[in-house]
């Protein structure tokens, strides 16, 4: 399963470790992904989502059935 948020679109970036003695090496920073289950009462359905904590809270903010519709607009949703 990719790591990509389906509302904000949030994925994997790449930057450095840096250690005490200042040697860079490359490594991934991870979004914080969840799955969750949210019912969409306009089509009386269930939807799983892989969200992030940011897509939590958009989603508590706009309301499932608009952050939907937003994150399809966006790109990022194709379910």
């Amino acid at each position: 399963m990719s790591k990509v948020c389906q509302i904000t679109g949030k994925k994997v970036i790449t930057g450095n470790k840096v250690s005490h003695s200042n040697i860079k090496t490359k490594r991934t920073f991870a979004p914080n992904l969840q799955d969750r289950k949210y019912f969409i009462p306009e089509e009386n359905k269930t939807v799983t989502l892989r969200v992030s904590a940011a897509g939590m809270r958009t989603i508590n903010k706009l309301g499932i059935s608009a952050a939907i519709r937003k994150a399809k607009a966006d790109g990022h949703y194709n379910g």
